[in-house]
């Protein structure tokens, strides 16, 4: 994953044990003051965010210490498209450009213009260099692109 994913994961833990946690815990004690719990809809309610929350956290730990941080930045740019590359593209058939960046599958947004690195389009462009063009099979037929710029940033 990115630096930026890495810490994007790292913001949402901190919100999960610093604010959503205490949040639920407090709406649990709550709603035991309310009586009887087995017909107690805001305690099973609150039981259940307390689930998905502390599922949310393990998941999170577990992608952050088994992740392969990759900080592009330090990397020479030779103009290659690798794992954390913002590529600028043509499209041969629209006469269109289209600038990507490529990410880990937990920081992709393809409304940002962040594609994952398993996606087609990103597995076509591995390894490509500018003015190279990389043909990309989609449900509607294979799409030609031309790379035409490639930034470590």
């Amino acid at each position: 994953m990115t630096t930026r994913g890495a810490e994007m994961l790292r913001e949402e833990l901190q919100q999960l044990k610093s604010e959503d946690r205490p949040r639920i815990i407090a709406a649990i004690a709550d709603a035991r003051e309310h009586g009887d719990l087995k017909e107690n809809a805001e305690y099973h309610a609150a039981r259940e965010q307390q689930g998905f929350c502390e599922g949310r956290i393990q998941e999170i730990e577990a992608k952050l210490s088994n992740a392969q941080i990759i900080d592009v930045t330090k990397v020479p740019n030779q103009g290659k498209v690798i794992f954390g590359a913002t590529v600028t593209l043509y499209n041969t058939a629209t006469d269109k450009e289209v600038t990507y960046r490529i990410v880990g599958d937990d920081e992709a947004d393809i409304k940002q213009n962040l594609i994952s690195v398993n996606s087609p389009i990103s597995r076509a462009l591995i390894g490509k260099q500018i003015d190279d063009v990389a043909r990309v099979n989609t449900p509607n037929g294979e799409v030609e692109y031309e790379v035409v710029s490639v930034d470590y940033r």
